[in-house]
């Protein structure tokens, strides 16, 4: 008659474990599945957000500026625009006249000038390439008026402006923002240039008013 110690043992004797090598090999498969899951799903991820996707990083510099009182305000290859474009003689500034800022693009890739506001005013981009700047206190539709900004590109033979249908940097690209002031500003005063663009980054600078810097 077997004891219960013995039938203990033959229990224990009876029930014989998975072979080491069958172990390992069974971790490893499901490690290789893991990871292979793990990668599919990865690369599918990765080629949507990041390499058909657009760079989102911008950074762009305020160079200068120049708002002073003056019939004609220095663009940021240190030329003079048209006479008689930026305002009048007397000291003040006052609706109507332009402020310039000069801007350069340091990002890889163009960015939209989305909302400018300068003084707490917002101005509006317009397209002001076909007539050209026109005199301060111009009224022609198409030219630059009050509550306006055009951007200046060059002044190689002539006020050279931008001819987009959306005010823009290319990357790389130095540029003047002129300004057609919707408000009397007081000279000697800060006034505060805040640029937005399309993708919602902000870029801030301040402006002595009656000043020229850069």
């Amino acid at each position: 008659m077997k004891t219960t110690t013995q039938k203990q043992k033959e229990l224990r004797t009876s029930h014989k474990a998975v072979a080491p090598i069958i172990a390992t090999l069974l971790l490893v498969a499901i490690a290789v599945v893991g990871g292979t899951i793990i990668f599919v799903f990865a690369q599918g991820f990765f080629s949507s957000s990041q390499i058909s996707g657009t760079p989102q990083i911008e950074s762009v510099q305020i160079l200068g500026y120049d708002s002073r009182a003056v019939t004609a305000l220095q663009a940021h290859d240190g030329n003079l625009m048209l006479a008689g474009s930026a305002g009048n003689t007397d000291p003040n500034k006052d609706q109507g006249e332009r402020v310039a800022i000069y801007l350069v693009n340091n990002s890889v890739q163009k960015i939209v000038l989305g909302d400018i506001s300068f003084g707490g005013t917002k101005y509006s981009y317009v397209n002001a390439a076909a007539l050209g700047l026109g005199l301060f206190d111009t009224t022609t539709v198409g030219q630059l008026r009050n509550g306006n900004f055009t951007v200046l590109t060059g002044t190689n033979g002539g006020d050279q402006l931008l001819s987009e249908g959306a005010g823009e940097l290319k990357a790389g690209q130095t540029a003047t923002i002129l300004l057609d002031l919707d408000s009397d500003l007081r000279v000697g005063r800060s006034s505060q240039f805040k640029l937005t663009t399309s993708n919602g980054n902000v870029f801030v600078g301040t402006v002595s008013v009656g000043q020229q810097s850069g």
